[in-house]
């Protein structure tokens, strides 16, 4: 099976072309230029280097949300373009859980932390559970993402019975309050490890394709948790002159 997968829900945008269990090319880059700028061309520097076709491309990975709005809708709508021009189904990956998806197989719990402004999280807890019998591991889900001031998530943390390691754009935002009101054992993902990777939204968007979950085109749209600046600005104006 091949997977274009592409990642801008965060600052870092990225995509990879994963094939069989292979990670054929993988594009990645922080920067201060907005998806608008860098997604494109990234794509297309893939394909070329690749030598993609993209007919044989099988299905289109995208991180669904939540994280940043602008970033999330560049990302939607480059899949979802694809998956109109192309007739492939898009395969839809929560961005907690495809950074997550970085750390496959820790004994720890992984929570992924984004920094999703007013005073919050974008968030969730997960655990890598050993197949009986095999070398392979599921992800479970301990908390399901969610928006949430770092108090709660790290409440939550304080209640497992074994460590927790972190990860995400949230890391140095949050870095003081996790080292004041963690109680658990607890260490950060390595820089290699810390941020959206599109190689490891391909390879969760592998399982879940088996497990059903694809949608097409027509049916995909991202889950932002929450409301944007706008759509509150919006509601909190019409409240005031109501």
């Amino acid at each position: 099976m091949r997977i274009l997968a592409i990642d801008s829900s965060g600052q870092t945008a990225s995509v990879a072309i994963w094939e069989d269990g292979v990670t054929l090319a993988e594009f990645s880059i922080h920067a201060k230029k907005t998806h608008s700028q860098t997604l494109l061309p990234m794509m297309e520097a893939v394909r070329e280097m690749t030598e993609l076709d993209m007919e044989t491309v099988d299905a289109v990975a995208v991180t669904s949300g939540p994280g940043s709005f602008t970033g999330l809708r560049i990302g939607s709508a480059a899949a979802k373009g694809f998956g109109f021009a192309l007739s492939k189904p898009i395969i839809p990956v929560p961005t907690l859980e495809g950074l997550a998806y970085n750390l496959y197989g820790t004994d720890l719990a992984v929570c992924p932390l984004m920094d999703a402004r007013r005073n919050q999280t974008y968030t969730g807890i997960y655990e890598f559970i050993k197949k009986d019998g095999t070398c392979e591991f599921d992800m479970n889900i301990i908390k399901g993402q969610c928006a949430v001031p770092i108090e709660d998530i790290l409440a939550a943390c304080n209640k497992l019975d074994r460590g927790v390691i972190f990860l995400g754009d949230g890391v140095p935002v949050f870095q003081k309050e996790i080292e004041e009101m963690i109680t658990v054992p607890c260490s950060y993902a390595p820089a290699h490890m810390n941020r959206q990777r599109a190689a490891a939204v391909a390879a969760l968007a592998a399982r879940y394709y088996e497990q059903g979950k694809a949608q097409t085109a027509a049916e995909y749209k991202p889950e932002y948790l929450r409301l944007s600046q706008a759509e509150r600005e919006r509601r909190e104006h019409e409240g005031a002159s109501g």
